[in-house]
């Protein structure tokens, strides 16, 4: 498969809905591999690299999961591309920036990445929409059952799989969730939030990870520990967490509608306005603006159905995707117009907010 071929549709995590997809946009699980008798990835000579990889990349070709696969070296892809696979959360910004002897296998769906030669070896990764961390861990793990009936897995029986991060030694594990959470950013309570999931020993970042702000109110929580804990124990205790933070979020936006219903009509209407008006608008302000126009989708101000819309342009006016569309390198302010115009145009399908029901339980309320 070729990378146009890829840029085509929106990944499937996108336009299909999952569980509680109204406030877990994904649910994701990530597994480090390495090989024995390699050096890791950075200890690795250029040569090295090039020799794992080639051992590494047909045996993820030949999976029936990976069939038609877009199949690359890093070195062969333009720094828009990378940057385009990083918006997609299909690679990391740090593979992003790797040379010759580094590569990415992934499946036509974008549910399946997998990363050769980032910190690890194998950095392999199973995404799906809504919260389903165990249905992405079970598709991950017949990958890596699959993979290790022909790659010699560096594994030891007290440590358990071997990584180049002490911290991912055992399972080699990560699963994470994408939340949005304006109701809990709103009431002021993300903070309290965050600081109760770090005491419990899960990680909270933002939209691309560790070090990235939390834009549109997304937030990514994920495990902090692999060594001592099975697999399903790790996905257990997310799982309940964040089944947790679900009853939060909905409880804060309950409550904001009780208590200050023209500030949720406002914050919504406002966020219509200016996207459905504006002619520059910045990323930043984009994507915060359409957390409450999906916010609106929520609280049924807009019909749930156009969620995929909203989900879509989350990803495609980042500033590589509009480059692409362009098919040229923009200036930041080229990039402002254009993301303006493209919001435009897919507002133009998408029904205004209808605030009749706050209108209607304030009437009721008054009487």
């Amino acid at each position: 498969m070729r990378f146009s071929t890829l840029l085509k549709n929106p990944a499937e995590w996108m336009r299909t809905p999952g569980p509680q997809s109204d406030i877990v946009i994904t649910s994701r699980v990530r597994l480090a591999r390495n090989l024995t008798s390699h050096p890791f990835p950075g200890w690795a000579r250029k040569e090295d690299r090039a020799i794992i990889m080639d051992e590494i990349r047909p045996a993820l070709e030949d999976l029936s999961e990976m069939n038609d696969s877009f199949s690359e070296e890093m070195t062969k892809l333009s720094a828009i591309e990378k940057q385009v696979l990083v918006e997609r959360h299909l690679i990391s910004r740090e593979h992003a920036a790797k040379g010759p002897g580094c590569g990415t296998v992934m499946n036509r769906n974008q549910t399946i990445s997998v990363m050769i030669n980032e910190e690890d070896h194998l950095r392999m990764q199973a995404i799906r929409p809504g919260l389903q961390l165990n249905s992405a861990y079970q598709s991950l793990d017949r990958i890596d059952s699959s993979l290790e009936e022909s790659l010699p897995f560096a594994f030891d029986h007290k440590y358990g799989y071997l990584t180049a991060c002490p911290t991912n030694l055992g399972t080699g594990m990560r699963a994470s969730a994408m939340l949005h959470l304006p109701g809990l950013v709103l009431s002021e309570q993300i903070n309290q939030t965050i600081q109760g999931a770090n005491k419990i020993g899960l990680a909270v970042r933002g939209l691309y990870g560790e070090g990235t702000e939390a834009l549109a109110n997304l937030f990514q929580i994920s495990n902090q520990n692999t060594l001592g804990s099975k697999e399903e124990e790790i996905i257990e205790h997310l799982d309940r967490v964040i089944t947790q933070l679900i009853e939060n979020e909905k409880n804060a936006r309950l409550k904001m509608l009780e208590d200050k219903p023209t500030a949720i009509q406002d914050q919504v209407g406002r966020a219509y306005a200016v996207l459905k008006f504006a002619h520059i608008i910045s990323s930043k302000e984009a994507l915060n603006h359409l957390s409450m126009i999906r916010l609106g989708c929520d609280l049924g101000f807009v019909p749930e159905e156009e969620r995929e819309t909203i989900n879509v342009l989350l990803t495609e006016i980042q500033p590589a995707h509009l480059q692409i569309s362009a098919k040229r390198k923009l200036s930041p302010d080229e990039r402002d117009i254009l993301r303006a115009d493209i919001i435009r145009s897919s507002l133009n399908g998408l029904t205004a907010p209808d605030f009749s029901t706050i209108l209607t339980e304030r009437d009721d309320d008054d009487e």
